[in-house]
């Protein structure tokens, strides 16, 4: 299967510009895709760009990751109804930081043709002059073309409008492709469907300025099969750095993919080929209860993103737990696994504490009269041993690793009570 025809086969080509499968066949092209420093770390929806200049690497093209150091001052009003708030110098150039280690797990930034690139288009947009860019960028592009851009449009319709600043962000993307263009002979450039507009504004633009051909090809937005954002949960955005979005969470989030989204995002997701993702989807029609998919995903994405290791802590987490061996696990599994449940904190007795006070003082129930009801009703689990003596007393001893104690209400109502020791 040729490259674009792969793009094609996972569902990833939504919008392509014309002769793009030819030229990918012909030799090494440099390909980039813009990623946005609004937060320190990148976040699952970002892993579609990722994983086509990935994708594009291994096929033996050249990817560049352009970090928006300078666009990230403004904001993309792409796919959104209001203004961004706007950012600091410094707090962009700390976000950059923090997504560079997060594109090396996916792109070879060794030297070589085909050997990624991280840039930073602060290193031209910080210098531009507004009469530099209004004299040669500004002029290539009438104020009826600009209107005409679909995350333009939306904007003017609603009823807040569109600041100068953003308008102006159509040209500055426009003028990052020029520039990777004329730096690193840049022809290609990715993203989602939503970046159609501002990609064709570049190819246009490089067309005006330099009369060479440049391309774009974009995927489609995701979201799930009941039509909800992709990457959002309960407990919020999913993302890729583990003290954000811990490694446990991370693999439970790809885990509970509904059936109707699973094999679509195995193609989209990992690097599983059609023989593998066709025997996955066979496996997960004769047995969906085994969730064979579903697996799979949560495997590949969380060792891509975490490494091997990430996954079999995960495993062997979520096997304890759902075993009812809380007792078993360590303080790192517990905290990675209750990341999202309500905690509190104890200070240190040696003769320990009386249950129900336990439970009052960490608000697990709200008086001692509930706690009372809930202990003799059998509703009540420490580290998963059921307490029906409402005198029990919980003693440091029975603290995982002497830290941690895991009170469980009712069959799925979890809660941790840290214990603090004095330190002299």
């Amino acid at each position: 299967m040729d490259v674009f025809g792969e793009f094609e086969w996972r569902g990833l080509v939504h919008s392509a510009t014309e002769g793009l499968s030819a030229r990918l066949d012909e030799g090494t092209l440099t390909a980039y895709a813009g990623f946005d420093p609004t937060a320190a770390s990148l976040h699952v929806g970002s892993l579609l760009p990722i994983m086509a200049l990935a994708r594009l690497q291994r096929a033996g093209h050249s990817p560049i990751a352009l970090v928006g150091g300078g666009t990230g001052l403004i904001g993309d009003p792409s796919g959104r109804t209001a203004e961004r708030t706007l950012l600091s110098s410094e707090q962009v150039e700390a976000n950059v930081a923090g997504i560079r280690a997060q594109l090396s797990r996916f792109l070879d930034f060794s030297s070589g043709p085909a050997g990624a690139r991280l840039v930073d288009n602060a290193e031209w947009l910080t210098r531009l002059t507004a009469i530099a860019f209004m004299r040669d960028i500004g002029k290539h592009f009438t104020v009826n073309y600009m209107l005409a851009k679909e995350s333009v449009k939306r904007r003017l319709e609603s009823e807040d409008g569109i600041s100068y600043t953003e308008f102006s962000y159509l040209l500055l993307q426009a003028f990052d492709y020029l520039e990777l263009h004329d730096r690193y002979a840049c022809t290609l450039q990715v993203g989602g469907s939503d970046q159609w507009g501002n990609i064709t504004a570049g190819m246009e633009l490089i067309r005006r300025a330099r009369g060479a051909k440049a391309y774009g090809l974009v995927s489609p937005l995701i979201t799930t099969a009941a039509g909800t954002k992709f990457g959002k949960t309960e407990a919020g955005t999913v993302w890729l750095d583990p003290q954000l979005t811990r490694p446990y969470e991370f693999y439970q989030f790809w885990l509970n993919t509904e059936d109707g989204d699973s094999i679509r995002y195995l193609k989209y997701f990992t690097f599983l080929d059609q023989q593998a993702i066709a025997a996955l989807a066979d496996a997960s029609a004769r047995e969906p209860e085994k969730r064979h998919s579903q697996r799979a995903l949560a495997r590949e994405v969380t060792g891509l993103v975490h490494g091997d290791a990430a996954v079999r802590e995960a495993e062997s987490a979520a096997e304890k737990l759902f075993s009812g061996s809380v007792a078993t696990m360590s303080v790192d599994e517990l905290l990675q696994v209750f990341a999202n449940v309500p905690s509190s904190s104890t200070a240190y007795v040696d003769a320990g504490w009386p249950l129900v006070e336990l439970m009052t003082s960490s608000r697990i129930a709200s008086s001692k009269g509930e706690a009372t009801r809930l202990i003799r009703g059998g509703g009540v689990y420490v580290n998963d041993r059921r307490i029906i003596d409402e005198k029990a007393l919980i003693t440091p001893a029975d603290a995982i690793e002497g830290e941690l104690l895991v009170v469980r209400k009712g069959k799925k109502d979890n809660f941790i009570i840290r214990i603090l020791r004095q330190t002299t």
